[in-house]
């Protein structure tokens, strides 16, 4: 029951963040003044429905131009949010962690949970974030100095589902300018759907660099999760049910952690808070 209330705000946020509806009848996008201020999840700017900005699809935009001003609060707001409740922001507010979560919940004969590799893979996000998101933007630049948004570009899943088929469809005129990069994003977006139905978030795993951010900061934040080792039993229920692999009895703050609920939830003693 807890599973679905925490969907439930998960809904109600893509919503209220999404909320320009009349994008996805006309198939334009939203450029009033609300998209210069950021949303905390991974939101694509190019929803036709979204009324704010993506941080990483902002933070890829601003590196290497000369708009420092904008830089830096992009820099600030990740900063802020993954200070104040880290990777919360994955787990409550994340409209493509909502998609992943109901994936998972499909039907399947054996969903993959740890496997041999999976620690070393989830710092793929890591690498992710310096290179695509940072460095690429940075040095690979046009002309005019200019770096392009390489992360929104070649890998972003949640782009292609938000923003690139909405858009495809809704022109025409973008129709007979597809080409391979298309193809490429639909493709990622493909395989991230087969994934996300065996393995419970693999874009959140080892993709996604804004849970890369705010992981650095889950040890930290200021709303976070506290055991009480007086009370604990020892019992692992909770490193059991949690969906993101995390012992929560090792470190309860765990920057891999979501923040969904499950361990406190399911705690016999009541030790987690």
């Amino acid at each position: 029951m807890n599973e679905w209330k925490r969907h439930r705000l998960q809904a109600l946020w893509a919503l209220l963040t999404n909320s320009y509806l009349a994008g996805f009848v006309h198939g334009k996008i939203y450029r009033g003044r609300l998209k210069n201020f950021c949303v905390p999840g991974l939101n694509c700017y190019s929803c036709p429905g979204a009324a704010g900005a993506c941080p990483i699809g902002a933070m890829q935009a601003v590196i290497g131009n000369w708009n420092f001003k904008f830089a830096f609060y992009v820099s600030g707001f990740l900063v802020f949010t993954g200070a104040l409740i880290g990777r919360f922001v994955c787990g409550w507010l994340c409209p493509f962690g909502l998609l992943q979560d109901i994936l998972h919940k499909i039907p399947f004969p054996r969903k993959i949970g740890s496997f041999r590799g999976d620690k070393l893979l989830r710092k793929l996000k890591y690498l992710i974030l310096a290179v695509f998101v940072i460095l690429l933007p940075m040095f690979a630049v046009d002309v005019l100095g200019q770096g392009a948004p390489y992360f929104c570009k070649l890998i972003c899943p949640a782009g292609t589902l938000e923003g690139g088929i909405p858009l495809v469809l809704l022109n025409r005129s973008m129709r007979s300018a597809l080409g391979w990069l298309y193809i490429w994003k639909n493709a990622v977006l493909l395989v991230t759907i087969i994934l996300s139905v065996l393995i419970y978030r693999p874009f959140c795993k080892y993709i996604c660099p804004l849970g890369a951010v705010y992981s650095v900061f889950n040890p930290i934040s200021v709303f976070g999760y506290r055991l009480d080792r007086d009370k604990c039993i020892g019992c692992r229920t909770c490193a059991k049910v949690c969906k993101m692999q995390v012992n929560p009895v090792e470190n309860v703050n765990h920057p891999e952690c979501i923040r969904c609920g499950a361990c406190k939830k399911v705690c016999p003693v009541k030790a987690i808070k």
